[in-house]
C-alpha cells in the first residue's frame, strides 16, 4: 500500500485486474463473511469485472474471503485486497459484467401480489379510453 507512485511495470495478475475499468456508482449490496455468516449492508463507490470499492465500517484483515450480493448479478465470491479507514476493496474470484449492476431491478411486476396486479390492471383500464364502456 505504500508504493510510490510512477511509471513502474505490471508484474503480477493483481496489477492486471487493477488495471481494469471501473464504474463509479452509488449502489448498495450486502457484505458477507462466510467464516462467520456475518452480513451487513455496504455502499459500493465503483465496480469493475475484477472487484469494488465500497464503503464499509468493517475491521477485516487483507486476504479475508468475502461475498458480496449485487443487484442482478447475484452472490459474487472474492477476498479483502486492502482496507482503510471506512472503505474496503474486493477482488473478485471470477470476473463479473459491471453493467448489468446497474440496470433497472429485473421485472419486480412478477414479485407483485395478485391483489395489486389487479389494481394495475384497472388503472391501465381507465387510461385507456378506447376500454371505457358508455352508460
Amino acid at each position: 500500500m505504500n508504493e510510490a507512485f510512477g511509471n513502474s511495470p505490471i508484474s503480477s495478475p493483481a496489477d492486471i485486474k487493477r488495471g481494469q475499468d471501473r464504474d463509479s456508482l452509488f449502489l448498495k449490496a450486502i457484505l458477507r463473511f462466510p467464516s462467520t455468516d456475518a452480513e451487513g449492508e455496504v455502499r459500493i463507490r465503483n465496480l469493475s469485472a475484477g472487484g469494488l470499492m465500497a464503503e464499509a465500517p468493517v475491521r477485516v484483515a487483507r486476504g479475508e474471503k468475502v461475498e458480496v450480493n449485487l443487484r442482478n448479478i447475484g452472490w459474487i465470491g472474492g477476498s479483502v485486497a486492502w482496507v482503510t479507514e471506512g472503505r474496503i476493496g474486493i477482488a473478485f474470484d471470477h470476473p463479473i459484467d459491471p453493467k448489468a449492476a446497474r440496470k433497472p431491478a429485473a421485472d419486480t411486476h412478477a414479485h407483485v401480489p395478485h391483489y395489486l396486479k389487479k389494481l394495475d390492471e384497472v388503472a391501465k383500464v381507465k387510461t385507456d379510453p378506447s376500454k371505457l364502456r358508455r352508460v
